[in-house]
């Protein structure tokens, strides 16, 4: 039920994710862009959108001045009729964007609100847009996590917080394992971000507990004997 959108910027895992039917949408960052070795951009945003014109994909802008902000979305956003923007919830100086968003939505531009945390975050959003407002709202669940906190509570909130607005979905971002694609559906959440390392593990999904327990014992035991270890 919920929909799955591969995270990632290496061009040949994104078209070899593109043949899987589960697979409803793609996202990316500078970061992971970075990463990948990704020296161009446009370049690289127009080489995906040729090759995938019929799935939604986000490209995150990249200035930190909100007036720039603003001249990226709307370049980025011509790229393709599948494309969301990308737009944080702050600049770096913690200034917020929601007027921008409001701006941008209001021009019927399709967003994707990333590195939320909060319902004060969400709640601000929500006050600002019309009930018309095409957003994905990307709570990043992995890093709540991180803090010690469930991110399921901050989820569900926002989930229900949102349900009259027609266009607006929520997204469950930084999953770190197989089991937060099950938590994420559980709570109704729209749309969850997986990266390629654990969209592999789906095949792990109900796997045996024996069986997986041997596996691991087995594994364990013949990385011993290729070490040559021996107590003596």
């Amino acid at each position: 039920m919920i929909d799955i959108y591969a995270d990632g910027a290496d061009v040949n895992k994104i078209l070899e994710l593109n043949k899987n039917n589960f697979i409803r949408g793609f996202t990316t960052n500078p970061s992971l862009m970075r990463n990948a070795g990704i020296v161009n951009y446009k370049d690289f945003a127009k080489e995906i959108l040729k090759k995938i014109p019929d799935k939604p994909i986000s490209f995150e802008v990249f200035a930190d001045n909100i007036e720039l902000m603003e001249a990226q979305a709307l370049e980025i956003s011509s790229w393709g009729k599948n494309v969301n923007i990308k737009i944080p919830i702050t600049n770096t100086k913690g200034v917020s964007t929601v007027p921008l968003i409001k701006r941008l939505t209001e021009r019927k531009i399709k967003c994707n609100i990333t590195a939320i945390f909060t319902i004060k975050q969400i709640s601000l959003i929500l006050d600002n847009v019309n009930l018309e407002a095409n957003l994905i709202l990307s709570i990043f669940a992995g890093r709540i996590a991180d803090t010690g906190r469930d991110p399921k509570y901050i989820i569900k909130e926002a989930i229900d917080l949102a349900k009259n607005y027609k266009q607006i979905k929520i997204l469950w971002a930084s999953t770190r394992e197989v089991l937060n694609i099950s938590q994420a559906e559980e709570i109704g959440c729209h749309i969850i971000t997986v990266t390629p390392d654990i969209l592999e593990k789906l095949n792990l999904k109900n796997k045996n507990l024996e069986e997986y327990s041997l596996e691991t014992v087995k594994m364990f035991y013949n990385d011993a004997q290729k070490s040559n270890y021996n107590i003596s």
